[in-house]
């Protein structure tokens, strides 16, 4: 009999873990392939995993509201519609390899810890810890597997051959390492910080925090503790952009369907901004600097419970202002319906917010790790300012916006940082009135 296991797939940059908020399917139904199975939620994005089989649905390791980790066997899937299976989390279930429950793993896990999030099975780290290979070697071999995971054949091979440089399991193959988590020891420990104790008093409503609220707040304060923020802020004359926009947004909403914001062209000014200032686009890994290949822009977008989601728009660079309007619609639509994908979060390189949305003129925004900077667009205004002209100067009214800039001072001086608002400032004032689409 052929028993599939489905895992919980990796959902997103930094995502290591998901809640199980409801099961779609119940032991004994019938599963078709690529059909809804189970809802789980993470900090990032509420969503349905699909099976990857088809077949009955016979075993559930994690059941409604308990924690499954990237990786973990959540359930398993029979072709062979005469197997019987009960709903004990705890069975054992035979196939061609041994699936330990989820108590017996928690009893008998091997101590040798990984620093990556790679996924690693019960059998691997079983040999890694007997073998004596610590978390930061068990992350250095290259793996066969799917998704590039580390199999029993790897691992062996590593033993055979340890000591050398670099272990492949295709000789003819050239393997570059990735880089190696950098853990530095300071000199002294840093002093704990305490939280201030708040006393509620009389009459005053206590509102626990939701699950999402509570990663948020996590992942900001890790953020302001791992990153120096620096911010610089450049003021903008967008009057060209205002006029052209409303010269052309009927005919464009008539042809394609679509509004046409500010958003999109605000997207395509950063993303040429980062072509000239690539060093903007890079993230940090202890001593390391990765330099991004591709440009892909987050937008960070409010959800109807108030909570913030940034759904990231691929190799920005490589589309026209019409396919960044559809993409820059799309997520928004789906940020607001909860229908992102976890492919949707996935992958971003420098983060955009638009705080102007709410009226705010300008802000200071905390960087998206493990990104180095993140703009803030501040609200476009009419202002009366001082037009040059070859006659002579004059007072005029004209549209104006403030850009943030927050950027990670480890990797980005003020002069790099400064430079890059500058040119997005640049970008959007030279922007021209009589643009075709």
């Amino acid at each position: 009999m052929a028993q599939i296991e489905i895992r919980l797939p990796k959902m997103g940059e930094s995502v290591t873990e998901a809640t199980i908020t409801n099961w779609l399917k119940n032991i004994g139904d019938s599963v078709a392939m690529d059909e809804p199975l189970v809802e789980v939620a993470t900090d990032k994005v509420d969503n349905e995993l699909p099976s990857e089989a088809e077949g009955i649905l016979i075993k559930r390791f994690f059941e409604k509201d308990q924690v499954a980790q990237v990786g973990d066997v959540i359930a398993i899937i029979s072709t062979d519609s005469s197997d019987v299976a009960t709903e004990t989390p705890t069975a054992t279930i035979t196939t061609s390899e041994v699936i330990i429950p989820i108590e017996t793993q928690a009893n008998t896990a091997p101590s040798v810890q990984s620093n990556s999030n790679k996924f690693y099975s019960p059998l691997v780290r079983s040999i890694a810890d007997k073998e004596g290979i610590s978390g930061n070697e068990l992350d250095s071999i290259n793996g066969t597997g799917q998704e590039g995971r580390v199999t029993k054949k790897d691992i062996l091979a590593y033993v055979e051959n340890r000591g050398n440089t670099v272990v492949t399991a295709t000789p003819s193959t050239p393997v570059v390492e990735a880089p190696k988590p950098i853990v530095q020891t300071p000199s002294t420990p840093a002093p704990a910080i305490k939280e201030i104790v708040s006393i509620p008093s009389a009459g005053d409503e206590i509102i626990e925090m939701d699950r999402m609220r509570k990663l948020i707040a996590d992942h900001m304060v890790m953020s302001k503790h791992v990153s120096p923020h620096v911010t610089s802020f450049v003021e903008a004359d967008v009057t060209n952009i205002v006029k052209w926009r409303e010269k052309v947004k009927d005919g464009f909403k008539k042809r394609e369907g679509e509004n046409i914001t500010f958003t999109p062209i605000f997207m395509e000014a950063i993303a040429k901004a980062i072509k000239d200032f690539p060093m903007i686009n890079v993230s940090v890994n202890g001593t390391q600097i990765i330099k991004k290949k591709d440009i892909n822009l987050g937008m960070a977008t409010a959800l109807p419970s108030g909570n913030l989601i940034v759904p990231v728009i691929k190799n920005a660079d490589r589309l026209n202002l019409t396919g960044l309007t559809k993409a820059v619609n799309e997520l928004a639509r789906n940020a607001r319906d909860n229908k992102l994908k976890p492919e949707d979060i996935q992958g971003g390189t420098y983060t955009v917010t638009n705080v102007g949305s709410f009226g705010n003129v300008m802000g200071t925004p905390i960087i998206n790790q493990p990104q180095v900077a993140i703009l803030a667009l501040g609200a476009i205004r009419k202002l009366p300012a001082v037009i040059e002209t070859p006659e002579g100067d004059f007072i005029g009214i004209r549209h104006k916006m403030f850009l943030s800039h927050s950027y990670d001072h480890r990797v980005v001086d003020g002069s790099l940082g400064g430079q890059f608002v500058r040119r997005v400032a640049d970008y959007l004032e030279q922007f021209d009135i009589n643009r075709e689409l």
